[in-house]
């Protein structure tokens, strides 16, 4: 983790701007094409979950402001961000996890599963371990949306929310709408865009 000098940091009249704000947040939907990772994961056994979930991380771990969080009034740069996804129990209720981030597929995926079956055996809430280094993430694969809102807390937050629609097929495509909230004192449309970019580099794989 390294603290930012707002003095010196050449976004601090948009820092101090948008960080006063009750509610910071925006939020986009941006239609991904999964056609490549779906296929992949369908060849290799693999869970697609995983893989889009894991493609995900690696954009959001390359792109700097998605790893900028406001802590204790300072703006940090944690140097690797982690996952927290929403997990569905079999009982249809649900609990947060907190997956830990590896570069390999296949341990992020063995990650994935030692928190579901963590949720699957517990009725807590909140993972043991929790904390700003994550993204706070959901899959609706029930419905492909194209729009979607965030609850707000109504206290200052800095962790980008992502959510994942159905996947829907157009013309002979595979289309995944991913919804992506940020704090607008951290992140621009400008940084969405390069994270959309590595997004889809690393689907495409």
């Amino acid at each position: 983790m390294k603290i930012i000098d707002i003095n010196t940091w050449n976004r601090k009249q948009h820092y101090e701007h948008f960080s006063k704000l009750k509610d910071p947040y925006f939020a986009v939907i941006i239609p991904f094409n999964v056609t490549k990772a779906y296929k992949f994961s369908k060849e290799n056994n693999k869970s697609f979950f995983a893989k889009y979930l894991h493609d995900c991380m690696k954009a959001i771990n390359v792109v700097d402001n998605f790893r900028y969080r406001i802590e204790d009034e300072n703006v940090v740069d944690y140097h690797v961000i982690h996952a927290s996804a929403t997990i569905m129990r079999s009982n249809k209720t649900f609990g947060f996890s907190f997956v830990e981030y590896n570069d390999d597929l296949n341990i992020f995926a063995k990650n994935i599963a030692e928190e579901k079956e963590r949720i699957e055996n517990s009725t807590a809430l909140y993972p043991p371990q929790n904390g700003l280094n994550c993204i706070h993430c959901s899959a609706m694969p029930w419905l492909h949306f194209s729009g979607h809102k965030e609850p707000v807390s109504g206290v200052l937050e800095s962790v980008p929310k992502i959510a994942f629609s159905k996947i829907t097929q157009i013309n002979d495509e595979l289309i995944m709408n991913v919804s992506v909230n940020v704090n607008h004192a951290l992140v621009d449309g400008y940084h969405i865009g390069l994270f959309s970019e590595e997004y889809q580099k690393y689907l495409n794989q």
